[in-house]
This record gives C-alpha cells, structure tokens and sequence, in this order.
C-alpha cells in the first residue's frame, strides 16, 4: 500500500534537501550538457541519429565522467518524431529541414536525470511554433499540478492531453511523465502504474514511496501535428524549483 504524505511541501528534513539538491544538480548538469550540443553545432544535416546519439553519450562522457544512462538515448527525427519512448524506428539522416528531439537519461553520481529537447533545422514555420509550444504546455501543465494538491497521475495526464488539443496540436504519448530519484529509482514497468503520469495512475502524486521519501516527478509533454507529419518532446522536473 502506498503511504501518503498529507503535507506537499518538498524538502522538509535534512535527507530530503540532500534529495532535492542531488535531483537539481543532476537536471542542471544535464542542461549543461544540451547547451553545449548546441554550442558546437552537433545537430546538423547528414549527420545519422544513432551516429548522434553516440557522440553525446561521448561528450556527456568528457563533461561529466558520465558512463550510464538509465534508459536507452533517444534522438529521433523527421517522421520519427511520432514514435513513442518504446518504438525502435529505423535509424534516420537528418536532413536540412528538420524537427528532431533528444531524451537522454543521464546518470550523475548516482542521480537521475532525464532531460528532453526539441530542436528545428531551417525555417518551417510549423516546426517552430510546435517547437514553442512544447514549453507553453509544459508550464500550463505545471501550473495545473502546483494548484491542484490532491492530484492523481491519470488527473494530470488528461490535462495535459487538454492543453495539447488547446493548444492546436495532439497529444503524442502514453504517458505524460513518472517518478525520478536514485538510481535505480523505484521500478516503473508497465505493471506499476502508479509510478506513471498516466491513464489508470489513480494515487495522489504528492507521497512518500515505500522508503518514506518523497516522491519527485518527471513531467514530459509529446506534441504531434494534427496530420501527424512530425512531433516534438521536452521533459524535466516537475515538482522542484
């Protein structure tokens, strides 16, 4: 049975600060990282997706000492942008004209990140307003589980679903989010749904886990074009500053 912790406040003793800080740190490493992967132009045209998929784990390597991943690097593009976390489409070039996004799920120092991104090559209009999208209806989802204390998981994710469809795109996945920590964090296969934002996720979010430590979120918003031409994806912390 999962105990509930009535209060939502985060980081009310010590171990849990220390919790709060190692998450924050591991999300801020993992900005780091994206925004030198821009600095050095690695996303290009010609360049394959798993080809670039091992040049970040490489570079996450050199920047951070990183040698694991908590679950398999994403870099999907074009078409397979539509394709959710578990899909293995065929490896794809980028091309000039590009949508492309990246989840990648590094592990520091024994914390869990799991960071994702989208980006646009060339100038299509409709690439980049789904692009500016993606952060609107993360932050609108957000807001939506900051004032709703008693949120379940199923709640947040047909909201989010809502806020998608608002704002003129479809929502893309299964799930909208789930539980981060340690590594390796509580088991989140498909049979503990409680740990998903998630259809059938009936449980408050604001809990302790079997543990007695509070549980953190990750909360990930999949856009896909009405036609169902491409997609876009970003994810972070949900429920710390």
């Amino acid at each position: 049975m999962t105990t509930v912790d009535t209060s939502p406040e985060l980081g009310d003793s010590p171990d849990e600060d220390a919790r709060v800080r190692r998450l924050l740190d591991a999300q801020a490493k993992a900005e780091q990282l994206f925004a030198e992967i821009t600095d050095r132009g690695m996303i290009r045209p010609g360049v394959g997706e798993r080809e670039l998929s091992n040049e970040i784990r490489d570079l996450a390597a050199d920047m951070f000492g990183v040698t694991r991943h908590w679950h398999k690097r994403i870099v999907r593009a074009g078409e397979n942008t539509l394709q959710t976390y578990r899909a293995n489409p065929p490896d794809r070039i980028l091309a000039d004209d590009e949508i492309l996004f990246l989840d990648f799920g590094p592990i520091f120092e024994e914390w869990e990140a799991d960071f994702g991104r989208t980006f646009v090559l060339g100038d299509d209009p409709t690439k980049h307003a789904l692009r500016a999208s993606l952060s609107q209806v993360w932050e609108a989802g957000r807001e939506h589980f900051r004032t709703h204390p008693d949120i379940t998981g199923a709640q947040l994710y047909d909201r989010v679903v809502e806020l998608s469809r608002e704002a003129g795109w479809e929502f893309g996945g299964d799930i909208a989010g789930h539980l981060v920590g340690e590594f390796p964090h509580e088991n989140i296969d498909a049979a503990e749904i409680e740990s998903y934002i998630a259809p059938g996720s009936e449980g408050p979010m604001r809990r302790t886990d079997r543990a007695g430590r509070q549980c953190h979120w990750i909360l990930e918003v999949h856009l896909l074009t009405p036609d169902r031409r491409f997609g876009g994806f970003c994810e972070e912390l949900l429920d710390l500053p």
